[in-house]
């Protein structure tokens, strides 16, 4: 079969990847191992700005009202998360829903999953790709495409397969996790004990996660995930209780492992997510990071092989999250060493204690971190350009709108005219087939500031404002010369 995007991997960041590709119009197949979706709910927390993603797109009705903590953690210091934006905090979402939730929009928007699917082999072509799986039944399904990408985990076969370089450190620390059903322990955010850090945490059906470390040991060489007794003989002697009893539904570790890859693209062969950067799952950090990579690369990667894309802005998708990856990955290494240290640590963390709670900016800087609300692609004197477009009131012809509900634009971009110009519009009009154009007036010192335009690229990110530069090149720069042009 042919196809213009290969997508490896039917995780939450391939399904996001496929949704981005087909509301750009590219052709989609997302190529999963697995059988069936996952039943294992890996990650569970869902950032500020993912949320305000998920938003964008219109998915978060159908997720209902998750739970949402305010409070989340530095290394396991207390850190309060809200910041401006419709969706503070962590919201609790199981990795099986998102999954869920993801694939019905998918299907919906025309992708062709194929599970069961598990790739053989790639040959990577002037022209393209051509990928071989091994499909349920046994017999080889070739597909030519003129992208793939590998959004297949940390352990990417893609990646093997077309010998991309992955450098970084091995796990020297692990934490040991299960979720356990017939259990009673106290709830535990990052208990420091004197043998270990335990984490506990019951959910509504009565399962309790558990985590724990014993401080002081290394990663083992793991070929196959840990038993439950070694989970509840390592819980035992850090917190004195026994949990040997209790019926596991879902055993395994994670270590303090570090990788980034040398390039996330090489010609026709992209990745993104965990298959791209490999990070301790601190903080939930880490799907929101592969989510928002899916985000920034799918109108990209569609505008390419739909022939709208500007010269060099496939190159961008690099250049932006590899510089993201590489500071997420910096900030988790330094959460690391503050979460599974042995007591040497303990004088850190009562100062970084002490700064967070006497100082809002750190409080601030360290939350948009970890929210991702404070990325910016791109440096400059303005703050807006390369900044998300930030959440605001504004009045319109039919009444008060926000910003939130104007990037509901199905994938296209937003032109926002914040002072009735009529020329600007006009300068636009060749771009109506890729971007949304509305009038509407903001809020007086709000954070749109003195802009009379603003620029929004299909993911929320500023591309231009009026005053830098000409609003007909920046739509050429970004989405390419018109075919009314």
């Amino acid at each position: 079969m042919e196809t213009d995007v290969l997508v490896v991997g039917a995780g939450p960041v391939g399904l996001m990847l496929a949704g981005e590709l087909r509301l750009g119009g590219a052709g989609t197949v997302v190529m999963e191992r697995r059988g069936a979706p996952t039943t294992e709910s890996r990650a569970s927390t869902l950032h500020a700005r993912t949320m305000e993603l998920l938003d964008s797109r219109g998915l978060l009705d159908a997720l209902g009202t998750p739970p949402d903590e305010p409070r989340g953690h530095f290394g396991g210091v207390p850190l309060d998360l809200t910041l401006p934006s419709p969706w503070p905090g962590q919201w609790k979402v199981p990795q099986t829903r998102t999954e869920e939730l993801l694939q019905d929009w998918v299907v919906g928007l025309g992708a062709d999953v194929r599970r069961g699917h598990e790739l053989r082999a790639v040959r990577v072509g002037e022209d393209g790709v051509e990928a071989v799986a091994a499909g349920p039944d046994g017999r080889a399904l070739r597909v030519r495409a003129r992208f793939v990408v590998g959004c297949d985990g940390e352990d990417s076969t893609l990646r093997r397969l077309t010998g991309a370089e992955f450098p970084g450190r091995d796990a020297g620390r692990e934490l040991l996790r299960a979720d356990v059903a017939g259990i009673d322990v106290p709830n535990r955010r990052f208990q420091r004990l004197e043998k270990g850090l335990a984490i506990a945490a019951r959910r509504g059906d009565g399962v309790t996660r558990v985590m724990v470390h014993e401080f002081g040991t290394a990663a083992e060489t793991r070929s196959a995930e840990p038993e439950f007794a070694e989970v509840a003989q390592v819980w035992k002697r850090v917190t004195g209780e026994d949990i040997s009893g209790g019926s596991p539904l879902w055993v395994n570790s994670f270590g303090d492992a570090d990788r980034q890859l040398v390039d996330y693209r090489r010609g026709p062969v992209l990745f993104a997510g965990d298959a791209a950067h490999q990070q301790m799952p601190i903080g939930g950090q880490a799907l929101n990071l592969g989510l928002q990579d899916a985000v920034n690369l799918g109108w990209k990667l569609a505008a390419e092989v739909r022939g709208r894309a500007p010269a060099g802005l496939l190159d961008t998708y690099h250049a932006e999250r590899h510089a993201v990856g590489r500071r997420v990955l910096a900030n988790i290494r330094a959460q690391a060493l503050l979460l599974l240290g042995g007591p040497e640590v303990e004088p850190v963390r009562a100062l970084l204690g002490e700064l967070i709670g006497e100082r809002p900016e750190v409080r601030a800087h360290l939350a948009g971190m970890i929210s991702g609300l404070d990325i910016r692609y791109g440096a400059g004197a303005d703050p807006l350009l390369g900044a998300r477009l930030p959440y605001v009131r504004l009045g319109g012809p039919d009444g008060v709108v926000n910003t939130s509900d104007l990037l509901r634009t199905s994938g296209r971009g937003l032109l926002l005219d914040l002072a009735g110009d009529a020329r600007l519009r006009t300068a636009a009009r060749p771009w109506a087939d890729r971007i949304v154009t509305v009038t509407a007036r903001p809020e007086p010192d709000g954070p749109l500031g003195a802009a009379r335009a603003v620029l929004v690229r299909p993911d929320g990110y500023i591309a231009w404002t009026d005053g830098h530069g000409d609003a007909e090149n920046a739509l050429k720069n970004w989405f390419g010369i018109s075919d009314r042009n």
